[in-house]
């Protein structure tokens, strides 16, 4: 690695709040069979650890979207990789990696519910409330960080680090 940083999320630490997530979301949905949608690429980890512990029936499917300028600051995207399954009359659970402003993620909560799915609910990795602008209900949520720039399990900078088992906090 050619950054220093400080692991703020261990591997266990991920591992033991996955599985509890895990359990949660299959007690939530029993029966319901539902559609988990993972924005691509940030949230792939946590997707297939996710679902690996998943007691329920259950679809996946990817969406994979660009911003239009500075989409933490207009939260205005344009879906690249968009859905391969309908999503109307069913029930929708979003993985995201690390929600902030919640901006885009507000956006692409208004697209999806026009096609009319029997609910959607919200599952962030990360959640960093303290930059939130969009009001959102995350309805489950791995971890609160604060302002510090994240890799690891997903998160890159750069294309790199996403392969890290752990989060760490890089310095510039």
């Amino acid at each position: 690695m050619d950054q220093k940083g400080k692991i703020i999320i261990p591997e266990k630490e991920i591992r033991k709040r996955v599985e509890e997530l895990a359990e949660q979301i299959s007690r939530d949905y029993e029966g319901l069979n539902p559609i988990i949608i993972t924005v691509l690429r940030g949230a792939v980890y946590f997707m297939v650890d996710l679902t690996r512990h998943l007691t329920i029936p259950h679809r996946i499917d990817f969406l994979a979207i660009a911003s239009y300028g500075p989409a933490t600051q207009t939260g205005v995207v344009r879906i690249t990789k968009d859905l391969d399954l309908d999503i109307h009359n069913e029930h929708v659970l979003i993985l995201e990696d690390i929600v902030d402003t919640g901006l885009t993620l507000h956006y692409l909560l208004r697209i999806l519910k026009e096609r009319g799915p029997a609910s959607i609910k919200i599952c962030a990795f990360l959640d960093r409330a303290a930059q939130r602008i969009a009001n959102l209900n995350i309805d489950y949520k791995g971890f609160e960080i604060g302002e510090d720039f994240v890799v690891g399990y997903g998160l890159d900078r750069e294309e790199k680090y996403r392969n890290l088992p752990y989060i760490m906090a890089v310095n510039d």
